[in-house]
């Protein structure tokens, strides 16, 4: 059994926004693009993307309520989310630039794939594709929580995913021999 013998972090200022951010960025996690169809597609680059149940079959994706993204979810019946591949940064960085074209047109940089039960685009190349129906949706401070159920996904196996961690890409560590202990 062991021992600890460093203290512990400094505890961090609740209100400070800057620290607040790079605590949350301790924990690494996946990089999607979620998307909607219609008359104005939208794509937007999330982080903030989990299953939630196996029965129904349910993600979660949160979006702030000043991104473009949310009233058109708000709008939406059905989204989709793709989960990026350890080479698609630079699909990432476009989805994440507010300066991108609005409509269609933002698509137009990066290559996609129409959903195949929705109308929400599917970005070509991704680790996992999850096509869903609109579920419910919680308020959750200065984000909105949606939920969607599955209609559809497709994944690829032997696709690394595209890792962010503190305030960085990154690629998967090569697994040690052993597995987890």
């Amino acid at each position: 059994m062991s021992t600890l013998t460093a203290a512990p972090p400094r505890a961090a200022a609740i209100g400070d926004p800057v620290r607040l951010r790079r605590a949350f960025g301790a924990f690494a996690t996946g990089v999607t693009v979620v998307t909607v169809g219609g008359a104005c597609p939208r794509g937007m680059t999330a982080n903030s993307f989990t299953s939630v149940s196996l029965d129904p079959p349910l993600i979660l994706v949160s979006v702030g309520k000043e991104a473009v993204m949310h009233r058109r979810l708000a709008e939406a019946a059905t989204f989709s989310v793709s989960v990026l591949g350890a080479g698609q940064e630079a699909v990432a960085r476009h989805f994440a630039d507010r300066s991108r074209p609005l409509g269609a047109d933002q698509f137009d940089a990066v290559g996609h794939l129409a959903g195949r039960v929705g109308d929400a685009p599917l970005i070509a190349g991704a680790a996992a594709h999850f096509e869903c129906a609109k579920w419910r949706s919680y308020e959750g401070g200065d984000h909105t929580l949606y939920l969607g159920e599955l209609l559809a996904m497709d994944e690829s196996p032997e696709c690394d995913p595209l890792v962010f961690h503190r305030g960085a890409f990154r690629g998967l560590a090569p697994a040690r021999r052993g597995g987890v202990r």
